[in-house]
């Protein structure tokens, strides 16, 4: 099975500022991923890099297919239809319902049949157990369930890979577990997740792998001592 990340060597810069090097990843089908950090550290240098905000400086990567190193920014969107991306403050569409919002983000990654597009929209509505609330403005809906939106919105072209940056960040403690459960239950389901965080306390609640960005560098949790002392801002 294809990793649906390779990263191998890669330096990642903006202007002439080096934030990482020698950054080597791997991420498979089915796996769910923390990345911590101080601020500061690169965590959103290398989402932007994954999602192809940022080119590689140096080294070898790949995302979904793509060669990081070679796309094109007129390709990047095709490699965005592979991703899913989940922000901390929703990033709703505020003047439209939640159906509107997702029918927004279908007609601008190419879908044309209106009938699918209603099909597919009642699909990750269910899945993220909001079914019922599709003509709902997001001033309707607390904090938890917009971020069940925007889970729901990112899931509509069947991504590989969520890259979901802080979404509990915002959330009470039980709204945060019935996030993390809801992105557990999708890397399950066979897609990957990496899901950068401040949240120690449910990172002890629900362990899973972890890596940290730390002294330039990317590194496996399990190498480092004390790493709790990375997740706090």
């Amino acid at each position: 099975m294809e990793p649906i990340v390779k990263l191998s060597s890669v330096q990642i810069a903006q202007n002439e500022n080096i934030i990482l090097n020698n950054v080597d990843l791997q991420i498979d089908p089915g796996e769910f991923i923390y990345l911590i950090g101080k601020t500061g550290s690169g965590k959103s240098s290398l989402l932007k890099t994954l999602y192809g905000e940022l080119a590689p400086r140096s080294g070898e990567g790949s995302v979904c297919g793509f060669d990081l190193t070679k796309i094109k920014k007129s390709k990047v969107p095709f490699l965005r239809r592979k991703l899913g991306i989940v922000f901390q403050d929703f990033e709703l569409l505020t003047d439209r319902s939640v159906n509107d919002n997702l029918k927004f983000v279908l007609k601008a990654t190419g879908w044309k049949d209106k009938k699918k597009m209603e099909e597919r929209m009642e699909e990750v509505l269910s899945k993220v157990g909001l079914q019922t609330k599709g003509y709902k403005m997001p001033f309707e809906l607390s904090g938890g369930e917009q971020q069940r939106v925007a889970i729901a919105r990112a899931l509509l072209n069947e991504p590989d890979l969520i890259l979901a940056d802080e979404p509990t960040g915002n959330l009470d403690p039980t709204t945060t577990e019935g996030i993390l459960n809801l992105l557990l239950d999708i890397s399950k389901a066979g897609k990957a997740v990496l899901m950068a965080t401040h949240d120690y306390a449910s990172m002890k609640k629900f362990e899973a792998r972890t890596i940290v960005c730390v002294d330039g560098a990317v590194k496996d949790a399990a190498n480092i001592n004390h790493f709790s002392d990375f997740a706090y801002k």
